[in-house]
């Protein structure tokens, strides 16, 4: 168990292109939420659950932490999330990535001290800022950007450091970049169903 970092998991989005609540979608007979819990409850001592509906996730005995700045988005889960982190840095993980890649999250939380935010990079354009590692030396420039109005995920990347770990490194660990399989529509979730089914027995 690190002692290094928390892990906050992102439970508070709408799920309007999925036209239900993405959490408790079942993948491989689990929802999804539970597989994401199984996967990086032992990567922390701080493990809890960032949402606006504290009612729903209840049974897993976690804490609930709700937006400081409501209707801001995913980034202002996001601020939320490492306001309310006991240790400097969070992982922040989505509520909806079934194969979550406990190695690959490991690498990830080992890089920490090395920048205020540890994204996967998996082509030049595409950051994962909802797989990520944080540093609360984030918080101010992320609050100028809630103040301004500036939502999207990567607006304050610019004021901080960014270690951007590699397709190369990544695939160290998941090859097939299964990890960042999420559900934001029905063809989505049919989709990790299948891999679901197809990985079976291979504790992917």
């Amino acid at each position: 168990m690190s002692e290094l970092v928390s892990v906050a998991i992102m439970a508070g989005g709408q799920s309007r292109r999925m036209g239900q609540d993405k959490a408790w979608l079942e993948v491989g007979g689990q929802p999804v939420i539970e597989r994401v819990l199984t996967r990086v409850k032992p990567l922390a001592d701080d493990v809890f659950i960032s949402a606006n509906a504290p009612d729903k996730y209840q049974q897993f005995g976690l804490r609930i932490v709700p937006d400081i700045y409501p209707y801001q988005a995913a980034l202002g889960g996001i601020f939320s999330a490492i306001t309310a982190a006991r240790h400097s840095h969070v992982l922040i993980v989505a509520c909806d990535m079934p194969f979550l890649n406990i190695d690959l999250l490991s690498y990830l939380i080992s890089l920490a001290s090395t920048a205020e935010v540890i994204a996967p990079l998996i082509e030049s354009d595409q950051p994962q800022p909802m797989h990520a590692v944080y540093s609360k030396n984030c918080l101010p420039a992320i609050q100028s950007c809630l103040l301004a109005g500036r939502l999207r995920l990567v607006d304050f990347w610019g004021d901080v450091s960014v270690h951007y770990v590699k397709r190369d490194e990544i695939a160290r660990f998941d090859p097939d970049f299964y990890s960042f399989v999420n559900l934001n529509t029905p063809e989505d979730w049919r989709k990790a169903q299948d891999l679901a089914e197809k990985l079976a027995g291979t504790g992917q």
